[in-house]
């Protein structure tokens, strides 16, 4: 039998990062040390998962124009499979990235070809049994919302709704976020999304909370930065611990945990022990520019054989 694959839903972008010394005022402007522009969005998920050995698919819109095409061939480069048809006569959009000297990151989306979804264009994927299907809260918002809804709703028990809830989640309109939430198997987002959708601080405790929102069994994965990931299954709970280095560029970093998260547990691996690895390629992303970074499996395995 086939490993189960990695499927994301949500949006490919192109992002033009701008390495910039400080934020401008209001109004104001400051230079530019660098600029550069990448595949992003769920590229970069789609990317870590394939490098760590998963067959990863992208079942969202990909336009037509030169970011469509830098996006189609990032994903190409990887063996990563887009199922659905490109968008006639749109492009993809971009998200403008601000990266600060202590590698903080600030954005500005555009909307394009990649919110051109509907029920049929996902369906290209054909998700089967254990299928790993990803979710992204940004997609929850604004007109990907109802056909995504729609046909989560139509998958059956056996496909895994992997959620990755961003900032947007809370967002939500909560009759849309709690049905969501009801379908999905595993919840997999940082500290401050956790925060701010149980309402209690603490990795431990809103953990507990979420977990108690999602479907019986659902696994809970809380990113708590350089520290690690708290793992959660049933009410047994595991802190993974994480492998602290001074960052260059945090941006993807949390999409490249989530990708080599899913691409072990598609191998087989248990969720602490997937985990692990995942919090290891979060550690080697920091230290590398771009959102396209994500470590390979053999970069992976040197890292964790490597002394402390």
């Amino acid at each position: 039998m086939a490993a189960p694959r990695v499927i994301h839903t949500a949006q490919a972008l192109v992002d033009a990062v701008l390495e910039v010394p400080v934020l401008p005022a209001r109004g104001g402007n400051v230079m530019a040390g660098s600029y550069h522009r990448y595949a992003g969005g769920a590229v970069t998920i789609l990317l870590a998962a394939a490098r760590s050995g998963a067959r990863a698919v992208h079942a969202g819109a990909v336009g037509t124009g030169p970011n469509g095409d830098l996006v189609r061939a990032a994903l190409a480069a990887e063996g990563v499979e887009l199922s659905a048809p490109p968008v006639p006569d749109l492009d993809t959009g971009v998200c403008v990235v601000l990266v600060e000297p202590t590698a903080e990151r600030t954005f500005v989306t555009t909307q394009g070809a990649e919110r051109e979804i509907s029920i049929a264009s996902l369906a290209t994927s054909d998700p089967g049994p254990g299928d790993l299907v990803c979710v992204s809260g940004y997609s929850l918002l604004g007109r990907t919302r109802d056909p995504l809804v729609e046909w989560l709703g139509a998958l059956g028990p056996e496909v895994v709704v992997v959620l990755d809830p961003g900032a947007a989640l809370v967002e939500v309109e909560a009759r849309v976020r709690d049905a969501v939430l009801d379908r999905t198997d595993v919840w997999t987002g940082n500290a401050d999304e956790a925060d701010a959708l149980a309402g209690v601080r603490g990795i431990r405790e809103a953990a507990q909370v979420v977990a108690a929102m999602l479907r019986p069994g659902a696994v809970t994965i809380v990113r708590d930065g350089p520290r690690g990931c708290l793992v959660r299954e049933g009410d047994e709970q595991v802190f993974v611990p994480g492998h602290p280095r001074r960052p260059v560029d945090t941006n993807g970093a949390g999409d490249t945990h989530t990708g080599v998260l899913l691409a072990e547990r598609a191998a087989g691996l248990p969720w602490a022990d997937a985990a692990a690895r995942a919090n290891a390629a979060g550690a080697l992303k920091v230290t590398r520019r771009g959102p396209d970074t994500a470590p390979t499996r053999a970069e992976i395995d040197a890292f964790l054989g490597a002394p402390s």
